[in-house]
């Protein structure tokens, strides 16, 4: 059994957020054991979906585990929540509902802070799971929303990015209040 380890967390303003990760060649030991600290460290932090950048790393690499929970319920489609981890290597959507959802979402990179955010309701994501074989997945609810946001972070983009100019002002004047920066 491989030890883990919690990773820290990239927090606002770091400008690493804002770069674009690359693409994994190989799906090996080291990057499987990268996963599970980040899938570690992403439950240890109460997060449900964490990118390789928010711990550092510019690897297109995500973890989701959405687990049940009432924050949730008011989300239609959520019959994809599952009890297991969702390792992503690689992500690419292939495929966006023209309906939108309206979620408010957070970001362990931004602490405490949430926004409403207007996301595609279904997604179809090609990936590599764990062991590197490619799957398709087609994702609805809270799962397409968590998917969206941690393909973005891939990318270089933050929800707040996402915001109007006075909304993300005002969401960032918070976090300096809190003595995050």
């Amino acid at each position: 059994k491989l030890i883990m380890s919690l990773l820290p967390i990239v927090k606002w303003p770091n400008p690493l957020l804002k770069e674009k990760s690359e693409p994994v060649k190989v799906v090996d030991e080291s990057i499987q054991k990268f996963m599970k600290d980040m899938y570690d460290t992403m439950i240890h932090e109460n997060g449900i979906g964490l990118a390789a950048v928010q711990v550092g790393e510019l690897k297109r690499i995500l973890v989701i585990h959405i687990q049940d929970n009432e924050r949730y319920d008011d989300v239609e489609g959520n019959t994809d929540i599952s009890t297991e981890p969702f390792f992503v290597v690689n992500p690419k959507i292939v495929k966006e509902s023209e309906e939108y959802i309206i979620y408010k979402e957070g970001c362990l990179s931004f602490p405490g802070q949430f926004a409403n955010v207007k996301r595609h309701n279904e997604i179809t994501v090609e990936y590599l799971d764990f062991n590197g074989e490619k799957q398709e997945v087609h994702a609805t609810g809270i799962l397409s929303i968590c998917l969206q946001h941690e393909i973005d972070h891939l990318n270089g983009i933050r929800f707040i990015d996402h915001l109007s100019p006075l909304k993300r002002s005002m969401l960032l004047k918070k976090l300096k209040k809190q003595g995050i920066n």
